[in-house]
Parts: structure tokens; C-alpha cells; sequence
């Protein structure tokens, strides 16, 4: 079923979704992306990014990132170990907001809690509104597509982890290689897997 912009038309714009991805791997940043459409130039096919692809992502935020005014916020893992990672989403919404060309008017976030907002600016809070907006679906897209790339970059000088496939979550590839090569810098120290793991010797 195509997204509706019924969220968006309650509010005045231009409106900015916001939405990021990352809370849960063990390892790599939290990443949220802001996203004001153009509503003449809507990409065909928003939905939850969850429920795309790989490659129809990939060519989803290309799309976004020609049609669209774009941000994207990135935390770092020493960030997140030093605030947690749920301050550490909310800093990531800010930043993106932050790195958008236009000021929004108001602003759509995908969860309960809303992030440091500039000052006049509008905000709904709305569970699964990247399910429901298409500005949100495309901020989920454009932070999805981003933190894999990132991911798969990482990957790249610490293959034993596999992250290129799961990410930076605990899978058990994840897990068998951290008992076997130990933590890197890019494990979030924070969280207890890595932290036990950390404490042992390797």
C-alpha cells in the first residue's frame, strides 16, 4: 500500500522526517537521516526500509538524495559508550536536522522521544511513522543505506566479523569471532556482550 502524505498536510511546512538506525549493533555508529520531499519529485515505492531490498534501498536513497533536501547525523561509537545509545539516537536526529539545507517548519520522528529541535520548529513523535510517512520512510532508507556502506567499509579491515553481512549485530559469526580475535575499536564498549568480552584476556 503507497504512503500518504496525511501526516505531513496536518502539519505547515516544509516538514522534515527523521529517522535512524543503529541502536542495536554491537558495534559501528548510530546513524539518522532528515528528509524534506519534493512533492512534485516523490520517488515511486517509500516504505519502511526494513521491508526493502538491499539493492531497491540502494537505488531508493540515490533517488532522495537528487529529488530531496537531505541530512544525516552520525554518533560515534566513543559517543555512545560516553552518553548511551539513546541519548546518542536523539544527538544523531539532531545532527541530521542540523546537516539539512532547508529549515524545516516542522518535523516528523519516527519513535516516542523527540530530539533537541531549533527553536519554533513543529514536532510529532509517532511510533512506526516510517511505515506511515513518507518522509520518515525516506529519512529510514537514506540512514539505512548510509550505516551499511559505512559497515561494509569497516568490513573491509576487520573481516573476521562479517560485518559486511550482519552489520555490526550479534549474530553468531559476530559473536564467535569476538571470542576468538577480542574487541576492536568500533565495538561499543557500552554494551554488555563487548564489555564481558573486553575484561577477558585474549
Amino acid at each position: 500500500m503507497a504512503l500518504t502524505f496525511e501526516i505531513e498536510d496536518a502539519l505547515l511546512g516544509p516538514v522534515a522526517g527523521v529517522d535512524e538506525v543503529g541502536r542495536g549493533p554491537w558495534a559501528g555508529p548510530v546513524v539518522a537521516g532528515a528528509v524534506i520531499l519534493d512533492r512534485a519529485r516523490v520517488p515511486k515505492g517509500l516504505r519502511d526500509s526494513k521491508k526493502l531490498s538491499a539493492k531497491r534501498r540502494e537505488a531508493l536513497s540515490a533517488e532522495i538524495a537528487e529529488t530531496a533536501a537531505i541530512g544525516l547525523g552520525w554518533v560515534s561509537v566513543a559517543e555512545i559508550d560516553a552518553m548511551g545509545v539513546g541519548k546518542a539516537t536523539l544527538l544523531a536526529m539532531s545532527r541530521a536536522l542540523e546537516a539539512l539545507p532547508v529549515r524545516p517548519a516542522a518535523v516528523i520522528v519516527d519513535g516516542l522521544v523527540l530530539p533537541a529541535l531549533p527553536e519554533g520548529v513543529v514536532a510529532r513523535a509517532l511510533p512506526r511513522a516510517d511505515d506511515l510517512s513518507p518522509s520518515v520512510a525516506a529519512a529510514s532508507i537514506l540512514a539505512k543505506v548510509a550505516r551499511d556502506a559505512e559497515m561494509a567499509r569497516l568490513h573491509e579491515h576487520h573481516t573476521p566479523y562479517d560485518w559486511a553481512s550482519n552489520k555490526g549485530y550479534g549474530t553468531r559469526a559476530h559473536a564467535d569471532a569476538l571470542e576468538i580475535h577480542g574487541v576492536t575499536p568500533h565495538h561499543r564498549l557500552s554494551f554488555a556482550p563487548i564489555a564481558r568480552r573486553a575484561e577477558r584476556k585474549p
